[in-house]
């Protein structure tokens, strides 16, 4: 075995071990955030990422004095899609992590999918769906346009009418809808 004269260690264990303890520590933290990452980010979230955010964000616009106080100063916007005509009447389904919403023009409902990002077409035609919510038990319930009438989409995948008139009158066009126990 070869010595080296001024460390006492072999030339083996010196060429082994050009890593102290920091070192390895550092690799490893690094190797371990390399594994945690996604494996593929979108250019469009990568650009968001690297986007320095500006708190108070200036794009937030406090229009009526009374609502000042619930202006969150940390937040901020971000921009999650575009390409709907006119986009309206968001729910979010905590279950499914997914939000729901209406693009009223193109007669279609969207859907974001939380764990990637995901746009897909929820449902079409969606018979000019303004208002959506999920009610206690997850079902989607909107309020429809084009047929005058609020419906609720059942787990099983059925429909079910539940207002088209009031006091034998056809509704006009429901907008928004809330679910109250």
């Amino acid at each position: 075995m070869n010595m080296n004269s001024e460390s006492g260690k072999s030339a083996m264990e010196t060429a082994a071990s050009p890593l102290n303890r920091r070192s390895f520590l550092g690799l490893g933290a690094l190797a371990a955030g390399a594994a945690l990452a996604p494996a593929a980010l979108r250019a469009e979230e990568r650009a968001n990422a690297e986007r320095l955010e500006r708190y108070p964000d200036s794009r937030i616009v406090v229009l009526e004095d009374r609502f000042t106080r619930y202006k969150l100063i940390n937040g901020a916007i971000h921009r999650l899609w575009t390409g709907a005509a006119w986009a309206e009447g968001c729910a979010w389904n905590a279950g499914g992590r997914y939000l729901v919403w209406s693009d009223i023009p193109n007669n279609r409902q969207l859907r974001r999918l939380d764990e990637d990002g995901h746009v897909s077409v929820f449902r079409s035609p969606s018979n000019n769906t303004n208002g959506s919510t999920f009610d206690f038990e997850g079902r989607l319930v909107c309020c429809e346009h084009e047929t005058r009438r609020v419906v609720r989409f059942e787990h099983n995948g059925a429909m079910t009418v539940l207002a088209d008139r009031w006091q034998g009158k056809p509704l006009n066009a429901g907008n928004d809808i809330v679910v109250h126990p």
